[in-house]
C-alpha cells in the first residue's frame, strides 16, 4: 500500500513543480530587466534601445483605444492584464508618462488576460469594451482606471462588480449588462492576445514603443518606473535627442 501512495504521489509532485516553474516564468516577465543593476540611467536606455525588436506588432490604428493625442511622434503600445498586480503599477506610470510628455507620447492599451494565471481578467478585458460601446474611448479609459482602483489584483476581483463600475463612471448599468452578458467582444480580446504573442509577449506588462521618426520599434522591459535607473523617462529622452 505504501509503495503504491509512492507510486502516485511523483506524478503529481512533479505535475506541481511544473506549475509553479510556469508561474515563476510568466510573473518573472513582469519585473525582468535587459541590463545591468547599477549603470547609470544613460546606459540603461542605451542597452533597452539597443535589445531586439518585434518583428510581428500590428501597427495602431483607429480600431485601438488611444489616450494621448494621436500626432504624437511616440505611441507606446501596451498589452495588458487588468489583474496583473505588475501592470496595475505599470498603468500609473503610463499615465504619468502622457501627461509629462504631452503631444510627444500617446499610449496605446490592447488585451493581453493570462488565463492561465488570472481565468477572470478574459471577461474584465470584455467589460471594458462593453464601456467602449457604451460610452465611447473616454468610458474605455474611466472603466481600466476604475477596475485597476479596486481590483486587489492576481483574480481578486467580484466579477458581480463590473455592472457596478460601468454605473460608477456614468454608464447605463442594463445595457452595459446585456453587453458583457452576450459575450461578443470575447474575440476580439482572444486575436490581440494572439497579436501579443505574435509580436513576442511572453508575459504582462508586454510593451512596445514606436518612433514613427526614425521608424523603431523597442520593447520595454516589464513595468518600468517612471524615473530612476532603468527607467521609462530615460528610455523617452533618449529617443527624443533624434
Amino acid at each position: 500500500m505504501e509503495e503504491k501512495k509512492k507510486e502516485l504521489l511523483l506524478p503529481a509532485s512533479v505535475l506541481i513543480a511544473g506549475i509553479l516553474i510556469s508561474v515563476a516564468v510568466i510573473y518573472s516577465t513582469g519585473k525582468k530587466s535587459l541590463v545591468a543593476d547599477n549603470p547609470s540611467d544613460i546606459d540603461q536606455a542605451a542597452n533597452i534601445l539597443d535589445a531586439a525588436t518585434p518583428a510581428n506588432l500590428r501597427p495602431v490604428s483607429a480600431d485601438d483605444h488611444l489616450f494621448g493625442k494621436p500626432e504624437s511622434r511616440l505611441k507606446i503600445v501596451e498589452f495588458s492584464d487588468l489583474e496583473c498586480p505588475f501592470c496595475k503599477d505599470f498603468h500609473l506610470v503610463l499615465k504619468q508618462a502622457v501627461s509629462n510628455y504631452d503631444g510627444k507620447l500617446a499610449w496605446v492599451y490592447r488585451h493581453f488576460p493570462l488565463e492561465g494565471l488570472h481565468p477572470k481578467a478574459l471577461k474584465e478585458a470584455e467589460a471594458t469594451e462593453c464601456a467602449a460601446e457604451l460610452g465611447g474611448n473616454d468610458a474605455f479609459w474611466k472603466y481600466i482606471d476604475k477596475i485597476f482602483d479596486v481590483t486587489p489584483s492576481n483574480n481578486g476581483l467580484d466579477l458581480n462588480l463590473l455592472p457596478k463600475i460601468a454605473s460608477d463612471i456614468g454608464l447605463d448599468e442594463k445595457k452595459f449588462k446585456t453587453c458583457l452578458d452576450s459575450g461578443r467582444y470575447a474575440e476580439k480580446i482572444n486575436v490581440q492576445t494572439a497579436d501579443a504573442e505574435a509580436a513576442g509577449g511572453r508575459g504582462t506588462p508586454y510593451s512596445v514603443i514606436i518612433d514613427e521618426k526614425n521608424d523603431k520599434k523597442i520593447v520595454i522591459p516589464g513595468a518600468l518606473p517612471f524615473e530612476g535607473v532603468q527607467s521609462l523617462k530615460a528610455v523617452i529622452d533618449k529617443l527624443l535627442e533624434n
